[in-house]
């Protein structure tokens, strides 16, 4: 099991690892004068330089990724199973969920701290629940309704409730539907915590380390941070990831892991 699992993540591993090398060797030969993007060994040296600072950002911003995470999660399939069960909820809450996600974050931040407060972490969990929700909804919808009409049929003839039907047939094709949107919204997720930062919430999170350091052209600094954001990211993906295989352990290695 683990060598198929290291089988199918080695191709990407050594993808990105060329990708660093020759990030790291091209500027040592060009060697710029005055970029603005440090070396690979520069980030991780800064990183561990700084990993008390940046290890306390990360917890204040996790915590704002997982709750708002969390959030997005709940309503999304709440939303996807009302709309999948009744006609009226499909005609309704569909347009408002599309409607919702043509907001740019952008636009909805300044407005969400005015109403919540600008250190409030709640402005910043809306716009995280905001991004997860959509792609969570969508994929779980289309998981819930496209199932075979003669499944329905053969669960019909044993006299089965629609609770039943849903309960036995719609939820699990649902599944693998539910987690492809987990894992693009475990990394949408991150970047929403960390933009919204960017307007407001608290000034020792990864958001405002960022714009810090850069702001003071320690740009090393702030890649450190950067790194930092995308390590939990990964992080996050490979937790679905690991959920994924647990929830559905009939599925085979290669189909969990989306390669």
């Amino acid at each position: 099991m683990i060598a198929k699992a290291f089988r199918g993540f080695a191709p990407a591993a050594v993808v990105g690892i060329g990708g660093l090398l020759v990030w790291e060797f091209s500027l040592r030969i060009i060697n710029p004068d005055g970029f603005v993007l440090p070396a690979p060994s520069e980030i991780l040296a800064a990183f561990f330089e700084n990993l008390d600072v940046i290890w306390i950002a990360t917890k204040h911003t996790g915590f704002i990724v997982i709750t708002g995470l969390i959030g997005g999660i709940v309503l999304g399939v709440a939303w996807a199973l009302l709309v999948s069960r009744f006609r009226l909820a499909n005609e309704t809450l569909t347009p408002l969920a599309i409607s919702l996600n043509a907001i740019p974050i952008i636009a909805l931040a300044p407005i969400f701290n005015a109403w919540y407060g600008l250190l409030s972490p709640v402005s910043n969990q809306a716009i995280v629940v905001i991004l997860v929700f959509f792609p969570v909804f969508i994929n779980t919808t289309k998981g819930l309704t496209d199932v075979s009409p003669t499944e329905i049929e053969l669960m019909r003839s044993y006299a089965a409730s629609s609770w039943q039907v849903t309960q036995k047939v719609r939820i699990p094709n649902a599944k693998p539907y539910f987690f492809t949107s987990l894992k693009i919204a475990s990394s949408l997720a991150v970047i929403g915590a960390i933009v919204a930062e960017y307007f407001g919430g608290r000034q020792d999170a990864l958001g405002p380390l960022i714009v810090q350091n850069a702001g003071l052209a320690r740009y090393t600094e702030a890649w450190a941070a950067v790194l930092a954001g995308s390590l939990m990211g990964i992080g996050l993906y490979l937790l679905t990831g690991a959920f994924e295989r647990v929830s559905m352990p009939w599925r085979s290695d290669r189909e969990t892991i989306g390669v």
